[in-house]
């Protein structure tokens, strides 16, 4: 086992998880600033050898039908360029209403808009690779 990173691809930013090194429990660690998808490839790649992941988790943001939409298109084009500039296993995962429920419990914290805004990337990417965690445990009979 090994430490797994998380992402939530946006239009602005990229929400950052990573895993501790069992790979049981998922924690918010930064926010990207999108600058291309170049620099975004090489931002993330860079930052996988830094923390020495052994995967990443790409949020897969499919349509509530389970199509494939344009936002989803991009999220597989962005995992495959990833994969070749790092030599990582990327893992596609199912992200739907991910971030909205990561605002729906950050409201229920009290939280104020603005720090709302300033925590949902990461959190939600958080959220996305303990889905992704907790499959896998579940799917390995690992128990936490």
């Amino acid at each position: 086992m090994g430490r797994i990173l998380g992402l939530d691809l946006g239009g602005r930013r990229i929400g950052v998880a990573v895993s501790d090194p069992q790979a049981f429990l998922a924690q918010g660690h930064s926010v990207l600033e999108c600058q291309g998808r170049k620099k975004d490839l090489e931002a993330v790649a860079q930052l996988a050898g830094k923390l020495e992941v052994e995967a990443i988790v790409v949020g897969h943001p499919l349509l509530m039908d389970g199509r494939a939409g344009a936002q989803a298109r991009q999220a597989r084009r962005f995992a495959s360029l990833l994969a070749k500039k790092t030599g990582l296993s990327v893992v596609l995962w199912d992200e739907r209403l991910s971030t909205v429920e990561m605002e729906r419990m950050m409201v229920e914290a009290g939280l104020r808009r603005q720090e709302r805004r300033e925590k949902i990337d990461a959190a939600t990417a958080q959220l996305i690779l303990q889905s992704y965690l907790d499959f896998r445990a579940q799917q390995t009979g690992r128990n936490h």
